[in-house]
Formats: C-alpha cells, sequence, structure tokens
C-alpha cells in the first residue's frame, strides 16, 4: 500500500514545498521527495511530498540544532520493512495492476464480445488527494476517526470501504446509480471515458455524488482509487451474471403463453456485470484464500448493513466455500446459479419448461497483463461447465436447486439468428418447430422482439407475431423464416444495442408448449482516427477523425467528443451538423501535447440515430 506523508498535519511547522523540508528551529528534515519518490514510481503523482510505498528503503536527512550547534545526522534510511500484505510478486503485474492508468473493458454479451477503452488516472492532478477524501468520509471514520485511521494499513478494511463509498446508497459516496433514461441532470454511463472527471466532480462540488453511473463504471472508478492506494486491482466482467436476491442459486425466468415476459421477478441474468478483483493475503481467514478477492461497488445487496461487496476470496467461489468472507454466496451465485423457465397460464397454472446449468457465468474476462486484448478467467471462478467437479461444488454448497421430474416433451423450438447484426441492418430469423410425437401436430406461434438493457431488463417491446394452425408432421420439423426490419426497431436502441426474440409454440391438441430465447447484437461501425505527421512535445498536431454513417437516413446533429489526459485540456466538442445516406462524417482537429510518452485519444460520436459510439487511438508524443 502507497503511505503518503499527510501535509496538513506538517503545516503546523515550518515547511518548504520546494526543498521537501519541514521542522521548527531546533530542526530541519529534508525528505528528499524528488529522488524517493522516483525510485517508489510515485513521482508521476507528485514530487513536492513525501509519497513511498511499503517494502522498500527511501532516504531523509535531519539537521539538528542543539544548544546553538548545528548537527547535520547525514542519510537515514528508514526501511518500511513490514509485511505487505498487497505484494504482488511479479514486476509485469505490478506494472499492470498498480501503475497502469489505461484499461479495457469487456461489455457485450457473452455471444458478442465487445471493449471499450477506460483511463483510470491514478497518477493524475490531486486524484491522490480525493482518495483520502474519500477515506475521510466513509462512516466509520466519521462516527470514530481514530479506530478508522488504526485500520487503514489493513487492505481488507480499505478496500470494503472503497466499495462502499464509490456508490452513494449510504453515505458521502461518489456515484449515484441509474439503469434507465432520463438521464437529465446528469451524465448518461454510456458516455464517461474515464475515472477522473468523475472523481475530481465528487471532489469540486462539496461530495454530492456524481449523477450517473452503471456497473462498469462503479468499478473502474473502484479501480482507481485502490491503484491509487497502491492495492494491486483489475477490472473484470462477467457474462452472463446472475442476480441471485434470495440465495436460492436458482434465477427464475417467467413468460405467458404468448411468450411475453410475465410479472415482476426480482430475480435476474445481466448480460454482463462487471466488478474489479485485488490482489491481498486474507489473514482473517485459513491457508488458501490469498490473492485476487472480488470486489463489487455496485450497490446491488446489502453486506454487513451497507451495499458493498467483498472481498470474496476467488478460490472459495470456485470451491464453493460459501461460509467465508466476505460475500462468497452472492458472487458464487453470479457465476453458477441455474436458470429456470417457466409459463404462467391465465388460468394461474405454471409450468417449468427449461432449466439451463450452463449459462450463467459465461467468458469471465479482464485485460491481459501487458497486452491490450481479452484474457479468459473463468477457470479461477470455476471448473469445467457441466463436470462432475462443478456440479459436486454445487451440490456442496448446500444450496443445489432440486428439480421436479418433468414428462418426456415431445415439442421443441429453435430460434436461430445471427449472434450480433450491423447497426441498420435487418434480421433474419429462422425459427424451427420440431415435432418427437408419433403424431402430426397443429401448432400456434407467438414471436416477440423487445429491446433490452444490459441488466436484462426489456424497455421496448416492439414486435409482436402470431401465427395459426402451423402444420407439423409427426417426427418431423417444419421451419418459418421471419424478419425484424430495421425501420421496426431502430427508433429504440438509444444506448442498448441488444435485442431478445422470444417464441413460443403450442400444439393445439396436447397444448404442450415450447418456448425458445435468443439475444442480439447491435454493432456500430468503428470510429477512424488518422494522426497526420510526428507527435512531439508542445508542437500543434493534426488528427483526422472520421466515420461512415451506417444506416439508410440521414444522420442528424453529428458530434465528435475528443479527449485525452495530456494531449488536450478537458474534452472538446466538434459539431458536424448532419451527415447523408453513405456518406463519411468527417473532421480535422489540431491539439498541442503538453506531455510525452504513451498517450491515448478518446473520441466519442453522437447524433440522432446513435449514441456514445467510442473510438480511440493510442499516441506516442515525443520530446523533439
Amino acid at each position: 500500500m502507497t503511505v503518503t506523508e499527510r501535509t496538513s498535519e506538517l503545516r503546523d511547522h515550518f515547511f518548504d514545498r520546494n526543498m521537501g523540508t519541514f521542522g521548527d528551529e531546533n530542526y530541519i528534515t529534508n525528505f528528499h521527495c524528488e529522488q524517493n519518490n522516483k525510485q517508489h514510481k510515485t513521482a508521476e503523482i507528485s514530487t513536492e511530498r513525501l509519497i513511498v510505498r511499503r517494502g522498500q528503503t527511501f532516504h531523509i536527512t535531519v539537521q539538528c540544532n542543539i544548544d546553538g550547534y548545528i548537527i547535520n545526522s547525514g542519510n537515514i534510511m528508514l526501511s518500511a520493512e513490514t509485511e505487505d500484505e498487497v505484494f504482488l510478486d511479479s514486476d509485469e503485474q505490478r506494472e499492470e495492476y498498480v501503475l497502469n492508468e489505461d484499461g479495457i473493458i469487456f461489455t457485450g454479451s457473452s455471444r458478442c464480445i465487445q471493449s471499450r477503452s477506460w483511463y483510470f488516472g491514478q497518477f493524475e492532478e490531486n486524484i491522490v488527494d480525493i482518495c483520502l477524501k474519500l477515506l475521510d468520509n466513509n462512516l466509520k471514520c466519521l462516527k470514530t476517526p481514530e479506530k478508522d485511521y488504526l485500520r487503514r494499513n489493513d487492505p481488507i478494511y480499505i478496500s470494503r470501504v472503497v466499495a462502499a463509498m464509490v456508490n452513494c446508497n449510504d453515505d458521502r459516496g461518489i456515484l449515484q446509480g441509474k439503469w434507465n433514461a432520463p438521464y437529465q441532470c446528469g451524465v448518461c454511463p454510456w458516455n464517461w471515458n474515464g475515472s477522473v472527471a468523475i472523481l475530481q466532480d465528487w471532489n469540486r462540488n462539496g461530495y454530492r455524488p456524481v449523477r450517473y453511473g452503471q456497473c462498469w463504471v462503479f468499478a473502474a472508478v473502484a479501480c482507481t482509487v485502490l491503484r491509487c492506494l497502491g492495492i494491486p486491482s483489475r477490472v473484470v466482467t462477467n457474462f452472463n451474471s446472475a442476480h441471485d436476491t434470495n440465495g436460492n442459486l436458482t434465477i427464475d425466468k417467467l413468460y405467458d403463453e404468448y411468450g411475453k415476459p410475465y410479472g415482476a421477478v426480482k430475480d435476474s441474468v445481466w448480460n454482463f456485470h462487471v466488478w474489479i478483483e485485488s490482489w491481498m493475503a486474507r489473514n482473517d481467514l485459513k491457508q488458501g484464500y490469498d490473492g485476487w478477492q472480488v470486489l463489487d461497488p455496485t450497490p446491488q445487496e446489502k453486506s454487513e448493513g451497507v451495499f458493498c461487496c467483498g472481498p470474496a476470496p476467488v478460490n472459495a467461489i470456485k470451491e464453493g466455500d460459501v461460509d467465508k468472507r466476505f460475500d462468497v454466496p452472492f458472487v458464487f451465485a453470479e457465476v453458477n446459479a441455474d436458470q429456470v423457465t417457466w409459463i404462467c397460464y391465465r388460468d394461474g397454472r405454471k409450468e417449468k419448461t427449461s432449466v439451463e446449468t450452463q449459462n450463467v457465468g459465461q467468458h469471465i474476462s479482464t485485460k491481459s497483463c501487458g497486452r491490450t486484448d481479452r484474457e479468459d478467467i473463468t477457470h479461477n471462478y470455476k471448473y469445467f461447465e457441466g463436470s462432475a467437479r462443478e456440479r459436486a461444488i454445487f451440490s456442496e454448497a448446500d444450496i443445489k436447486n432440486r428439480l421436479d421430474s418433468q414428462p418426456e416433451k415431445k415439442l421443441h423450438l429453435h430460434v436461430k439468428a445471427d449472434e450480433s447484426i450491423n447497426h441498420g441492418s435487418d434480421i433474419q430469423v429462422l425459427v424451427t418447430i420440431s415435432n418427437s410425437s408419433s403424431v402430426n401436430m397443429a401448432c400456434k406461434l407467438s414471436f416477440n422482439a423487445h429491446i433490452m438493457m444490459y441488466n436484462g431488463s426489456l424497455v421496448s417491446h416492439f414486435i409482436e407475431k402470431n401465427m395459426e394452425e402451423i402444420a407439423v408432421k409427426a417426427n418431423g420439423d417444419m421451419t418459418i423464416a421471419l424478419k425484424v426490419l430495421y425501420s421496426e426497431y431502430g427508433d429504440y436502441l438509444e444506448n442498448h444495442h441488444l435485442i431478445k426474440l422470444t417464441a413460443l409454440a403450442a400444439d393445439a391438441v396436447t397444448n404442450e408448449n415450447a418456448l425458445a430465447v435468443t439475444d442480439i447484437s447491435v454493432i456500430n461501425p468503428d470510429i477512424t482516427i488518422e494522426i497526420l505527421g510526428k507527435a512531439v512535445l508542445n508542437q500543434p498536431m493534426i488528427a483526422k477523425i472520421s466515420y461512415m454513417n451506417p444506416l439508410q437516413v440521414p444522420l442528424m446533429n453529428c458530434t465528435f467528443t475528443v479527449e485525452g489526459v495530456g494531449l488536450i485540456n478537458g474534452l472538446e466538442r466538434l459539431f458536424l451538423g448532419n451527415t447523408a445516406v453513405n456518406e463519411m462524417a468527417q473532421v480535422k482537429f489540431q491539439f498541442i501535447p503538453k506531455n510525452t510518452g504513451l498517450r491515448k485519444l478518446m473520441v466519442d460520436f453522437d447524433c440522432n440515430k446513435m449514441k456514445d459510439v467510442k473510438g480511440f487511438k493510442h499516441i506516442i508524443v515525443q520530446s523533439f
């Protein structure tokens, strides 16, 4: 963990920020801030005050004035050699999980994984002070500050404080969550590209919550704070993530007899959910639970009376040790719950149609160490889906789902469509009804399409088609071709870019039903960013930014928003007006780099038909 010199206490004495010294008339201490901070890789935070890391030697010089005699003590080597509970024994991993300010967050769906760039910015101006203010404003510190200060050497305690303080549900936390439009009086969660603006906004406005966040924003801000405090952390995405409110390891999905979602259900399966992992020892547990720990600042369920989650040892989740602290049962369900589908009839009957044991907890992903590609870490959380060991651990959790025996079904249904489509394209759908009985069937087919949010909620029902008397021969199949037009879904997409298709077939004779569901991701074209010329410190340079209109209608009110730490101050909006069909929205943008090294230019495109299209370009800024 990072140890910082608190200058507020030192200002009671003489303090020279330029020399890095403080004292009174009897002694002067030189902290050698610039030299020490460079050696401790904290110089990017500041070289005007001492910021050092545990377990590494640093140097100070003390000069004493005793009875008029000046005694120079020379260099004192004060090594903070204590057990470091967050020490990660890999230079490459420390570089990635503590020092790297650049990140990738994975979103989309398990069938179409997408990525978005994020700037953590833990070394940016004032961020370390803001992180310390976050600790000072937590409920335990406000109640009994002395006890809180004494526990700040404990990464378990600190990580729980951060997880609670990143959301504002119980305290003076940083972010207010919102999962549906409108987003007036705030920023749509999809607009954020980094943590710095969020943290600075919270600090500037007197610790009032910043509007708005969703899971990846909560997680990324927490990652910034923990990396700033010296705790190795990384952002993790779980696809098909279960939110099990009652702890029974079962997520129930209810549909009516026309294949439309039925009633209000507290449990849900999110297309993706984002949390973080932090590396630490777990001296509060028996051996075997050190290492990566799940922390989740998104306010879902309370833990010990406040909205936070973790640290839950990843090893405990994999082994089904749900009695271990903290919140292991909840995270275990997020990656292991079974999904049970029911059809609810008008006469009150409720029929279980399917049980999916391998759908939840797919492609658990994080940015690869030292690279920008995706690392699949599902194996860290559970054994291979469907294996004897995986099912045994599910049972050992003592909350195994007990399924009612069901008669063998003769009617089956399958929906086939592309896993992803380009924005503006029509969706081709094949619905196949299969009859495995020895008699012919006459089926009714109901087909529905909804716009879906990433947390599984359905927001717009834009297609309902009902077909009667579909003949399906004994031991035969019947395939129906359907089409979902862009003109039918385009006006409803907003920020969600996910479509859920449901089909329900019913045999008129036997009253047997079959349900099939599939999700489709709608993909935007890439933003093209071209750097013209060489990037040199304090020299004007030009970026050419382009975006092709993918739709068969004009794009209105086209805007590029550009930002990049060390490249431009804040952000700039470039208004382009309208872009015709098959035309390119294009602009040249001049800026002057203010910092050398690897930098990132981030671009966002918005218009009337699509929001928050993201693009970025790495730029190496040279000194000459």
